[in-house]
């Protein structure tokens, strides 16, 4: 059975579930599930990231928001309790953690303590961390020494 470590930003879509089951066919996989609590948000990014995809609501959103602490904990452990009854529907045994704002040292803890096969990494597109290699994946994959694959919430494309 293979193990895999899921770090995600928000609650998984029915379609990033099926790619994810698309992955391994009909076997059975064990998976942890990271969600980073987002506490200390880049409004800057957040708000070249949205208006790069044209969300001009999304990027005003951004800059008149001021979502506190709490709210961001809160936020990330509905996310997490959404994608563990998602996985759980589609037939993998999950556990799951809300992690700090920076998620590479709980994932790569994870990765160390369950012996995982791979890494699976799940975001909205963010155009200046994407580009400039700054973004989750990119960081994983120089430092964890198994597969990381980054795909782009909603969508087949790879990051």
């Amino acid at each position: 059975m293979p193990t895999i470590i899921l770090l995600t930003e928000e609650a998984l879509r029915p379609s990033d579930v099926a790619n994810i089951r698309t992955l391994h066919g009909e076997e059975p996989l064990d998976i942890t599930v990271l969600v980073p609590a987002d506490t200390e948000r880049n409004v800057i990014t957040d708000i070249i990231d949205h208006l790069s995809l044209f969300e001009l609501k999304e990027a005003w959103e951004a800059i008149t928001d001021k979502e506190t602490a709490d709210e961001a904990r809160q936020e990330a452990g509905a996310a997490l309790q959404d994608t563990l009854t998602a996985l759980e529907g589609a037939g993998a045994t999950v556990v799951g953690n809300v992690v700090e704002d920076d998620p590479l040292p709980a994932l790569t803890q994870a990765v160390t303590n369950t012996d995982a096969d791979e890494v699976i990494i799940v975001t909205r597109p963010h155009a200046v961390e994407d580009t400039f290699h700054a973004d989750w994946a990119s960081r994983a994959r120089e430092t964890l020494g198994v597969p990381v694959l980054h795909f782009y919430t909603g969508t087949n494309f790879l990051g």
